[in-house]
């Protein structure tokens, strides 16, 4: 048994800014190397573990894609995190580097405390903190669901000097990583990819890499091999729940709809534009099955941004059911959701 450590790196961001599309290019472009992914998601039903399934290969086949859903691993670190990454240490052919993909409302500090327990300390290390930002939404300083509200109660009230939940989750990404990637940057034009890079960077509490990237494609050798040791280095990375500030997913709620067999692309992302303009909806991912067509409809949206495409056929041993999952601050409407989408 080789006595150096594996190197794990932990994927975070928030909600729709490219993870998935990230780990899925290292996939695709590790030469080679043998790697393991460990999936989080916020909710019940998997929907990023289905789309990195699609593209496994040898060097990452599809039983080294482990999903969770039964919660952010922050949270479940005994029952959860620690049992999954000593199987995966334990296989036959163990990886030689480990992703992390957390959920998007993960704060990766309190997972980087994990890689203390004493199962994993002497046999992983935290290769380094990836943060994936969506640089349209930096850009336009968009970290909460309504900032003209905020900033109107903010001007009529100066009691009010906290930043809103998902404020504070991008932050403490932010403080937490070793590079920060600002994904989607075809959406901009260099001078606002340029306001983004400064918001990031006056998030940081230290200077770190802050580069573009469309769809995920980040050259491999930037991305892997940092030699953070990220574990050993918590004091540099302060957030705002250092001091026993809990962290508290109640802010957030998740309905999974199914729905029927859709006539056509154009109708269900009309459907899906529609619910996100009347509800305070954050983040739309899943699989729509479409009339005569053999291939499944994977449809992705951030706000009212929604973009769908054909990912692969249906198997012939899966049902075709059209499934979405939705994620939306505490109190929205899922029940009317679900019916705009025509549950």
């Amino acid at each position: 048994m080789s006595l150096a450590k594996v190197p794990v790196t932990i994927i975070t961001g928030f909600l729709g800014a490219g993870k998935t599309s990230l780990v899925r290019h290292l996939i695709e472009t590790a030469n080679g190397r043998r790697l393991a992914v460990l999936v989080n998601e916020f909710g019940d039903v998997g929907i990023d573990g289905e789309i990195l399934k699609g593209c496994a290969d040898p060097a990452c086949p599809e039983d080294a894609i482990v999903e969770l859903t039964n919660g952010c691993l922050c949270c479940t670190v005994a029952d959860e995190f620690v049992p999954t990454m000593t199987a995966l240490l334990n296989r036959k052919e163990p990886p030689e580097h480990i992703l992390i993909e957390t959920s998007g409302l993960a704060l990766p500090k309190p997972l980087l405390k994990a890689f203390d327990w004493p199962d994993l300390k002497t046999r992983i290390t935290v290769d380094g903190v990836i943060a994936v930002a969506d640089a349209e939404a930096v850009a336009d300083g968009r970290f909460a669901p309504d900032p003209e509200l905020v900033a109107r109660q903010r001007a009529g009230d100066t009691s009010i000097d906290h930043d809103t939940p998902l404020g504070e989750v991008f932050e403490d990404q932010v403080a937490c990583a070793d590079l920060v990637i600002l994904n989607k940057a075809d959406l901009v034009d260099e001078a606002r990819l340029a306001q983004a890079r400064e918001t990031v960077l006056a998030e940081s509490p230290r200077p770190i890499p802050v580069i573009g990237a469309t769809e995920g494609r980040v050259d491999p050798r930037v991305v892997l091999g940092l030699g953070a040791a990220a574990e050993d280095d918590l004091d540099a990375r302060p957030t705002h729940h250092d001091h026993g500030e809990p962290h508290d997913h109640d802010d957030f709620e998740t309905v999974a709809v199914t729905l029927p067999e859709q006539t056509s692309q154009a109708d269900i992302v009309a459907k899906v534009e529609a619910a996100a303009r009347a509800q305070n909806i954050l983040r739309v991912k899943g699989y729509i099955a479409i009339a005569g067509k053999p291939m499944r409809l994977l449809v992705q949206g951030v706000g009212t941004r929604v973009r769908a495409q054909f990912d692969r056929p249906w198997r012939p041993s899966e049902e075709r059911v059209s499934r979405l999952v939705v994620i939306g601050e505490k109190g929205f409407d899922g029940q009317a959701v679900a019916a705009a989408l025509g549950a």
